[in-house]
């Protein structure tokens, strides 16, 4: 009887069966959308890539694992007009990006990835750095007045009163504005105060080329009180560097083209807004002349504020200042300096330099090259992101590749 037990087959009724294979059909389902999380999500700058393009080698370069210390950053590759010298007037700060000047001669400067601001205090032959704030949310933005720095994260403003009487011991960051969006792509922002005292910043597009939220792909501004919010641009898809004409006071900014639309198109712009209210044509027209292959159908370039200057294609154009002080020749003055950080989505690479531009009254700007030699043929060893004019006319340079932020002088 026992053994006859054994060797009997077990009786499945059609109800175990049904619940055996449904089992079994969930769980092929969990197992699939398990799998299917656990794929990694394409990253955003992919975005945007046409199909064709899918085994494309083009990516953006990372960034190396340290920042380099003087004496290993090849200054004297550098090439600049007769007259003018560049060298290294601080290193060993992790991407450095945008700056601004207390009062009192700190220089504060912003990161991107590290998350960090730092405070550069110039003691005459050296320098001495100290991280004033640390875990942020890409702090690019810097802007100081009245004793006071202001800080821009991807979707807040924060100030530091007294900072420089501080450095060692900051204070906490009070919120000036904090309903900015959260959008990582193309989150950080640059920060300038303009003539009418109020805190200009950017919102980019929070894509490649899409067609954003009216409160995305932008230039906006907001009292130091964190009161009156108000956009001042629109159809601008990234710009991270900005400065006011010395005279008329109106703005100028430099703007991202999108990528994967093809190797020399479109071009990185620079742009006018002589008052609020401009649409630049984001994500319809490129660099002023080019309609998007799908967001520009049934629309015409016609409809939006060209750029003031086509920069080069895929140039990655960031920081932007007019030239005000007294050490360069004449000519100089109120020139526009832009820093090219350099091309990742173009075959040849393009960019990695220092631009200037004068504007002259009744012709077209001239566009010709300030300072070159962060690009080797196609290999760099450098990429510089933003200018600042010191008080004695010197032009300081942050390079967010390697930690550094040099400075150009001229000798008469």
């Amino acid at each position: 009887m026992a053994m006859a037990q054994l060797v009997s087959k077990p009786r499945i009724t059609r109800r175990v069966a049904a619940s055996v294979i449904g089992t079994a059909f969930v769980l092929g389902l969990g197992a699939t959308s398990l799998l299917l999380a656990q794929q990694p999500s394409p990253p955003p700058w992919t975005q945007g890539r046409p199909p064709e393009q899918a085994s494309s080698p083009l990516a953006p370069h990372p960034q190396p694992p340290a920042p380099k210390s003087a004496k290993d950053i090849p200054i004297d590759k550098m090439k600049l007009p007769p007259g003018f010298k560049i060298e290294v007037w601080a290193d060993m700060l992790p991407n450095a990006r945008s700056m601004a000047l207390g009062s009192k001669g700190t220089l504060f400067v912003g990161s991107r990835g590290a998350g960090h601001v730092y405070a550069v205090v110039d003691k005459g032959e050296t320098r001495e750095s100290k991280v004033i704030a640390k875990g942020l949310q890409q702090p690019n933005g810097m802007a100081f007045r009245d004793g006071t720095l202001y800080v821009a994260e991807i979707s807040r403003i924060t100030k530091y009163e007294g900072i420089e009487d501080r450095l060692d011991n900051p204070p906490e960051p009070q919120v000036v504005y904090d309903v900015l969006p959260r959008d990582l792509p193309h989150g950080w922002k640059f920060l300038i105060f303009g003539p009418d005292g109020k805190l200009y910043f950017n919102i980019g597009a929070p894509c490649n080329i899409c067609l954003p939220p009216e409160t995305h792909a932008v230039i906006a501004r907001v009292n130091v009180d964190g009161r009156g919010f108000e956009y001042v641009a629109r159809g601008v898809r990234n710009s991270v560097g900005a400065d006011f004409h010395p005279v008329t006071k109106e703005l100028y900014f430099t703007n991202h083209g999108r990528d994967w639309l093809d190797d020399n198109v479109p071009h990185d712009t620079l742009h006018h807004a002589p008052r609020p209210g401009f649409h630049f044509g984001f994500p319809y027209c490129h660099q002023g002349d080019v309609l998007d292959p799908e967001f520009g159908r049934d629309r015409s370039c016609s409809e939006f504020a060209p750029p003031l200057l086509k920069l080069g294609p895929h140039v990655a154009a960031v920081g932007m200042r007019f030239y005000t002080g007294a050490m360069f020749p004449p000519a100089y003055q109120n020139r526009i300096i832009v820093a090219l950080r350099g091309s990742w989505n173009r075959t040849q690479k393009s960019g990695f330099g220092l631009m200037q531009v004068d504007l002259r009254p009744g012709q077209p700007p001239k566009y010709e090259v300030f300072a070159e030699g962060w690009l080797q043929g196609d290999e760099f060893w450098g990429r510089p992101a933003y200018v600042h004019v010191m008080p004695d006319g010197a032009l300081l340079v942050s390079d967010d590749y390697n930690g550094a932020i040099y400075r150009i002088s001229y000798q008469r």
